[in-house]
């Protein structure tokens, strides 16, 4: 395609050649270098190829020799491209001042957006941001650099933690975080602390409140782990307990593995278009024809000229069509149960908690039909499990287990 793209630039013709010794006048042509493709052979006595310009002009000595003729039935590239705009100096001429319109009004601010605000109105930001010459119909290039403008604007707008300025294109973003005064911490009531899950307590810590329960010790769901009621029947106190708490939950979880995986691959064939970008338009150039495959993935290289810093409304684009298929692989049952015990893992960790561990795991239940493969597991967890219980009574003592 490289190839094809550069015969575009360069400009080629595809001749006719008819004579007596045409395998001697393409021996020739070899010989002295000449860039020939897409050679036909026709029943009639002719043959049909495609040769760059420059070389076409240095056929003349090989043809005396070989007694040959030639005729040119195309022309395609670049110089015959421009060979038309020049006999159409007018329609040439309106191209140029369009793209000089465009560029013209690339460079100007045509819309400015606000995002990120709530308790400061729109209004009052745009106000700011006019006043350091962010509006519509500014030119690009009188615009401070965007960091600048981000701490000038956050100078005037006192209400903001941080304001930032992006320019894309005709279009000027501001975006805001608007400071907030911390709310006042909620006053907790007395509480005390009891267990979230039935396990087996492993660690206890008592910030404030009174410790209920020790390490090793088995506790049901509810039961009281830490207290919020300190000192003894006379002289009692209420506090909120707080303090950490881990202990050991057998946890339960189910998975099904297919026993055929089906993965993405990329065959290496591929076919590549070329496109010329005007302001939001895009026109292809090269690479046109049937796509040879019915599955690919579409990927683009887009670029985009720029006069010094400021980006200009054109460029092109590369897009790069790659054939991929989907396989299927058998996978052993020993397989199937790994990756099902990984899930598994995974899955328990994630609603246990970030501190959560694994400490143990057994496999309880593994059957595979009907192509899948079902497995049951529990998993001995080391976890947080304290929670929050309000104290209804004053009177009442914690159960001790």
């Amino acid at each position: 395609m490289r190839g094809n793209f550069f015969a575009y630039i360069s400009g080629y013709v595809r001749v006719q050649v008819r004579g007596q010794h045409m395998e001697k006048l393409l021996n020739g042509m070899t010989d002295l270098q000449m860039k020939i493709w897409g050679i036909t052979r026709k029943s009639s006595g002719y043959m049909e190829l495609n040769i760059f310009i420059k070389d076409f002009f240095r056929l003349r000595p090989l043809l005396k020799q070989t007694g040959s003729r030639v005729h040119v039935i195309g022309r395609y590239g670049f110089p015959f491209v421009l060979e038309k705009m020049e006999r159409r100096k007018f329609f040439a001429g309106g191209i140029i001042l369009f793209l000089a319109a465009l560029y013209i009004l690339s460079n100007l601010v045509w819309h400015v957006e606000v995002q990120g605000n709530d308790q400061i109105s729109t209004d009052s930001i745009l106000q700011a941001a006019k006043e350091e010459g962010i509006y519509p119909f500014q030119w690009k290039f009188r615009l401070k650099d965007p960091s600048a403008l981000s701490h000038e604007l956050q100078s005037r707008l006192p209400e903001t933690s941080w304001v930032g300025v992006q320019v894309e294109g005709t279009k000027v973003t501001i975006k805001v975080v608007e400071s907030s005064i911390p709310d006042k911490k909620q006053l907790m009531n007395p509480r005390n602390l009891v267990a979230a899950k039935t396990a087996v307590v492993t660690e206890i810590f008592a910030n404030k409140g009174r410790a209920v329960v020790k390490p090793n010790q088995f506790v049901h769901k509810g039961d009281i782990l830490i207290s919020g009621l300190i000192g003894d029947e006379q002289n009692q106190q209420i506090v909120v307990a707080d303090g950490k708490v881990r202990g050991l939950v057998w946890e339960h979880a189910s998975v099904t593995v297919p026993l055929v995986q089906k993965n993405k691959t990329y065959t290496g064939l591929e076919k590549n278009k070329y496109y010329v970008v005007v302001g939001n338009r895009a026109v292809q150039i090269w690479g046109y024809g049937k796509i040879p495959f019915s599955h690919y993935e579409s990927i683009e290289d887009r670029s985009t000229l720029h006069f010094h810093k400021w980006p200009i409304p054109l460029g092109w684009i590369h897009e790069t069509l790659m054939e991929d298929q989907l396989k299927q692989k058998q996978i052993a049952v020993g397989e199937a149960k790994a990756i099902g015990m990984k899930e598994a893992r995974d899955s328990i960790l994630r609603k246990s908690g970030n501190e959560a561990a694994i400490q143990e795991e057994k496999v309880i239940s593994e059957k595979a039909e009907n192509g899948m493969l079902k497995l049951e597991a529990l998993f001995s967890v080391e976890q947080n499990i304290a929670a929050e219980a309000p104290i209804i009574s004053q009177n009442l003592l914690p159960n001790q287990h």
